[in-house]
């Protein structure tokens, strides 16, 4: 060996302690980092708190002494300390075998103030803000509330609103949280219009969607307020409204709200694609599942070839089968409607697919949102529940109804996996809505004798105390009347969809013949046979007052005697059904008055009752039942009485009316309207004259209200039977802003009010049937008091006894 290799060999010997000398060293600065890491704590040291105790803080910690605590271990604790709301800052650190935990606590709120608020009460606010008395102040929590409290203005129509936050220090950790707002001016809709429409008017549509253009009702109405929201939901309220008219192939492309500071209003438009309208082609049934009698469910089909396309008679018809499928043993069978569209003669041929489903149930169903209503009201709209098998077609009808209460802003379902594969948790997103009214109305009757100012004012509720039912209270006063009434209702009487509830009323009434006084009231219980058929059932009481205090007299010009002297000594002895006796019970007659119907019905002054039973069936097809365009309504129903009190009859009677859009572009809705009526009395008693119809132009405008009919010695005694018929169009006033509600209308009526037990009876006339009629117009208000109607109605053909009445102003009913 040279020297050089020696030399060689030493320096590598060297160069290898050197390096492993490095990796030894290494090797313990890692041991004593993952010992630092992983250090025991024997003591856990709190300072910086005052009010929290420190052996809470350990608590929340989650950390124990004789645990090796590593950095992930003290984030951790960090952050479940913040979550406590309690502390502002927190601070852990470790030294040896002491963990230091340092916190500053948050300050107490001592109150919370609003400052510079008028539109929307503290009330209000204090339930929109988070942040409340005697709870942890946090920064958060109030940059939130702000935004709530924005919110807020957002929704009354003051989007402009500035709200800041601050807070005043009181001493001993506390402080008041003051809200600083500067409402501005109202905002408001400058402008609604569409881009794309052709088959509809801006005007048509503009009826079809929640948002209105601001007008000059709008601060009564409160409609024209903008709410992104309320845009979203009249996006899909017109896209339902195009496909249920036939346009299935409608998008809107766009619904863009700009606001134009310098007038603080918004511009709204909706730009859409309307698309090919289409009819219903061939409807067929096929299925797969073994033993389904598709023939037999064509009954449940809404839809008809050559009907114009309806996305909503689809859907019902989805539910009809589904339904009766579900009735017939098949849980999970799944309905699915298949289109096939034919664009050269613009039809779609609908095949509804019946498939074995999954099988699914229902594992619960999760209310969300719901601050005042029920869970149960919300649960009762479900068709399904808990441990059914899940069906999407009978969730959707749910939803339906559920938005059909009218108690929601808005109504989500969604589904989310269940605890097992086979589970389905079904949740129910709710945005609740005022559902109390104030309504006060006013105008002018001109219903003869009745003639005058009137004015009434209600206060209901739709889901008093969060429980679906209804209640109204309402009073009404005019010149010559006044009456109060009592309304309530119980949707869902003993658990199932039976409508219970009752009626109580007060009414007087004075005329130039008579007064009337009426106190009565009804039980009554409703029951869906279908979608489109309810039945109600009722008992009815009623006490009468005829007379102003002594009696009811008429004036019989062949033998005039003084009526007051024939009441003073006539009247003492009436007997219970208001004939009048001698104290031997035997029948009074006078020459001025002998065999006159009035005095066999109830001259004397005294109390009548009637107590029956009665039955309605009503058929209801109508898009909208406060404003219908298309759709028929009808009733039929009798009252029997006898079940004690004093009357004897059967009253049968009928009406019905059909609306169609004559116009879509022009929105003309034509209505054809009819209805009928008898009263029978029941054995061998005779009628009292007040058991009859008194009609007039309830039936026929261009009459007083008791003006056709039977009469004797010109006062009305009423009919046993009428009949009437009436044709009216009515359509939006050109040139004039539909937001406002007014509508136009012509019309013609025919009728006739006939038949009398006291034909051929002194003085009485106008028994015969004898037809009726006038043609007229119309003014209608849909005002923010109530439907309000004008008529101006000429008679065509009249008796020369009827009393006329040819313009007329009041409340006004569709039906």
């Amino acid at each position: 060996m040279t020297a050089g290799t020696k030399t060689l060999r030493a320096a590598t010997a060297i160069a290898l302690s050197s390096t492993l000398l490095a990796a030894t060293t290494l090797t313990i600065q890692l041991a004593t980092t993952t010992i630092a890491e992983a250090a025991t704590v024997s003591r856990i040291a709190v300072s910086g708190n005052s009010r929290v105790d420190a052996d809470t803080i350990r608590g929340f910690i989650d950390i124990k002494p004789g645990q090796n605590v590593t950095d992930a271990d003290q984030d951790a604790a960090v952050r479940r300390l913040y979550s406590t709301g309690l502390f502002s800052n927190v601070r852990i650190s470790q030294s040896g075998g002491t963990l230091n935990v340092a916190v500053d606590e948050n300050q107490i709120v001592n109150q919370v103030l609003f400052q510079g608020n008028s539109k929307i009460k503290d009330a209000q606010l204090s339930a929109a803000v988070q942040t409340a008395p005697r709870g942890a102040y946090s920064q958060t929590t109030v940059d939130a509330d702000v935004e709530s409290i924005k919110r807020a203005y957002v929704s009354i129509g003051r989007s402009d609103a500035v709200v800041t936050a601050q807070t005043q220090p009181i001493g001993q950790g506390r402080v008041n949280v003051i809200y600083n707002i500067q409402e501005g001016d109202r905002t408001k809709i400058a402008s609604i219009s569409f881009v794309g429409n052709n088959a509809f008017s801006d005007a048509r549509l503009k009826q079809v969607i929640s948002l209105r253009e601001t007008g000059i009702l709008s601060f009564i109405q409160r409609d024209d307020v903008y709410d992104p929201d309320k845009l979203q939901s009249d996006e899909e309220t017109v896209r339902r409204f195009y496909y249920n008219h036939g346009y299935a192939d409608f998008r809107i492309l766009s619904a863009v709200a700009e606001l134009d500071p310098d007038q603080n209003s918004y511009f709204i438009t909706f730009t859409v694609d309307e698309g090919e309208r289409y009819a219903f082609g061939a409807v067929k049934i096929d299925s797969t599942i073994e033993g389904v009698d598709t023939q037999a469910l064509y009954s449940e089909l809404d839809t008809a070839p050559g009907d114009i396309y309806s996305a909503k008679e689809v859907e019902n018809s989805l539910v009809n089968l589904t339904n009766a499928l579900a009735n017939k043993g098949y849980a999970f069978a799944q309905v699915t409607p298949r289109g096939d569209r034919d664009f050269t003669n613009h039809t779609i041929a609908i095949d509804y697919v019946i498939d074995q489903g999954p099988r699914a149930y229902v594992e619960r169903i999760e209310i969300r949102g719901n601050t005042k209503t029920r869970d149960y009201v919300i649960r009762r709209e479900f068709d399904i529940s808990e441990g059914d098998a899940f069906n999407q077609v009978l969730v959707q009808r749910a939803k339906q109804r559920l938005e059909d209460l009218k108690y929601f802003t808005t109504v989500k379902i969604s589904t989310a996996p269940g605890s097992e594969p086979d589970r389905v948790i079904v949740i129910v997103d709710v945005n609740e809505k005022a559902t109390g009214e104030i309504s006060v109305g006013g105008g002018y009757t001109t219903s003869g004798d009745s003639s005058g100012p009137v004015a009434e004012v209600g206060i209901q509720e739709r889901n008093f105390l969060g429980r679906g039912q209804f209640i109204k209270v309402s009073a009404g006063v005019g010149t010559n009347s006044r009456s109060y009434q009592l309304s309530f209702t119980e949707p869902y009487f003993l658990g199932q969809r039976l409508a219970a509830g009752f009626d109580v009323y007060y009414s007087k009434t004075s005329t130039d013949d008579y007064d009337v006084e009426r106190t009565g009231g009804d039980v009554r219980f409703s029951a869906p046979i279908t979608d489109h058929l309810t039945a109600t059932v009722a008992y009815n009481f009623k006490q009468e007052s005829y007379g102003d205090g002594t009696g009811i007299t008429v004036s019989n010009p062949d033998y005039p005697v003084d009526p007051d002297e024939y009441i003073d000594s006539t009247c003492a002895n009436p007997d219970p059904k208001g004939n009048l006796v001698d104290e031997g019970g035997n029948p009074i007659t006078a020459p001025s008055f002998t065999d006159s119907p009035i005095i066999n019905a109830a001259i004397c002054a005294g109390d009548y009752t009637t107590s029956s039973a009665s039955y309605q069936f009503t058929y209801n097809t109508l898009d909208n039942n406060q404003d219908p365009r298309n759709g028929f309504i009808g009733s039929i129903g009798q009252e029997f009485a006898g079940i004690g009190g004093d009357a004897r009859f059967i009253k049968s009677t009928g009406k019905a009316s059909y609306f169609n859009l004559l116009s879509e572009e022009w929105d003309v809705v034509s209505q054809l309207s009819g209805g009928a009526g008898n009263v029978t009395t029941l054995g061998d008693e005779e009628l009292r004259v007040f058991d009859n119809f008194f009609k007039g132009q309830d039936i026929v405008r261009g009459f007083d209200t008791r003006g056709i009919g039977p009469r004797q010695y010109d006062v009305a005694i009423g009919g046993q039977n009428y009949v009437n018929a009436s044709a009216e169009a009515t359509f939006p006033i050109p040139g004039l802003n539909r937001d406002l509600g007014f509508r136009g209308a012509v019309f013609a009526d025919a009728g006739s009010l006939w038949g009398s037990e006291f034909d051929g009876e002194p003085g009485v006339e106008g028994t015969d049937f004898s037809l009726r009629a006038s043609a007229g117009v119309g003014l209608i208000w849909a005002s923010p008091f109530g439907p309000l109607r004008v008529n101006y109605a000429h008679p065509l053909k009249k008796e020369d006894f009827d009393d006329t009445q040819e313009f007329s102003f009041g409340f006004s009913s569709r039906f």
